[in-house]
């Protein structure tokens, strides 16, 4: 199924968000269903923030910066709350999020969806946000997705693409065996990644190269000529600085991304529900990618850039 353009669903988001944050209930709309449980049933959560709550996040900048996002606007909610950031991939913090270690996290529709449910095919957002309310583990729950979105995106120098003529993913078979790959070492094993490049394109590299999530290891190396083809994400602004040729994918591999929270039920309460649904209809795709180039360009504090972008949009206490 083809993807909706943030210009097409824009009021559909804004009005999914907030209706089911001030409406705690099973909503369905022109963006899918917006607020569900683990158990995909209509319900306000049952859990309290009156304790404060833990915010977990994974090892790469934009989502150290969501979860003081998240931090800000829950604060200002009047939730005590805590960032443990840097924590590692989805691997360690869903069952830490399980285990009660973390109560929330900022995640994304579609690498959520995979992780859960490997054979998952659904692709557009409302189509993620059902799948996604039945694949999850029982005690926890996603809420309502926002505006902004960050894909996965397989990157090659222009140098590369015109020496293998190199446009989309489906090009990458025809050089099967000459190129090497740089990722993250769990892209080796994910669907959007090299299993699913394999099982949707018929691509097989050279060599996988274990890196970072689209952080100075797998950019140098691709700048150097170490990696022909590197895993970013399209909120990375050093693809446009550098002119790096983002490869089409025809065959639908890579779902939409939009960010959504995870949450255990334990939390979700309704202060917490219309918080982050505030923050999700304020933030978008342009202000993520902003964000991301404060800290990764201009070396600021994750936390440092969150607390200002979100005073400067009436999301914290005056």
């Amino acid at each position: 199924m083809t993807r909706t353009s943030h210009s097409t669903t824009r009021r559909s988001l804004l009005g999914g968000l907030l209706a089911a944050a001030a409406v705690p209930a099973l909503a369905a709309c022109s963006s899918g269903i917006t607020s569900l449980d683990g158990q995909g049933n209509a319900g306000s959560g049952g859990g309290s923030s009156a304790g404060g709550l833990t915010i977990g996040t994974a090892n790469f900048t934009e989502n150290q910066v969501l979860g003081h996002l998240y931090a800000e606007t829950l604060r200002a909610a009047g939730v005590k709350t805590t960032v443990r950031a840097n924590l590692g991939t989805r691997e360690i913090l869903i069952p830490a999020l399980e285990g009660g270690d973390i109560d929330l996290l900022p995640e994304y529709q579609g690498a959520l969806l995979h992780y859960l449910d490997p054979k998952a095919k659904a692709t557009e957002e409302g189509e993620m946000q059902n799948a996604l309310a039945i694949a999850l583990p029982k005690g926890l729950q996603i809420l309502p997705y926002g505006m902004a979105e960050d894909s996965d995106a397989f990157v090659v120098t222009p140098a590369t693409a015109e020496k293998y003529g190199l446009t989309s993913l489906a090009d990458l078979a025809k050089q099967n065996g000459k190129l090497v790959i740089g990722a993250a070492p769990e892209v080796k094993k994910r669907a959007v990644g090299a299993v699913g490049l394999k099982d949707v394109y018929g691509v097989e590299f050279k060599e996988f190269k274990s890196l970072d999530s689209s952080g100075p290891l797998v950019k140098g190396a691709l700048k150097k000529g170490d990696v022909d083809v590197a895993n970013l994400f399209t909120t990375d602004t050093d693809i446009a600085a550098e002119g790096w040729v983002v490869l089409t994918d025809p065959k639908n591999l890579i779902p939409g991304q939009h960010v959504v929270p995870l949450i255990a039920d334990r939390a979700a309460d309704s202060t917490v529900r219309r918080a982050l649904a505030r923050l999700g209809a304020t933030l978008t795709t342009k202000d993520l990618t902003e964000l991301n180039r404060l800290v990764d360009k201009d070396k600021k504090d994750p936390e440092d850039v969150a607390h200002d972008w979100a005073a400067a949009h009436g999301l914290t206490k005056k």
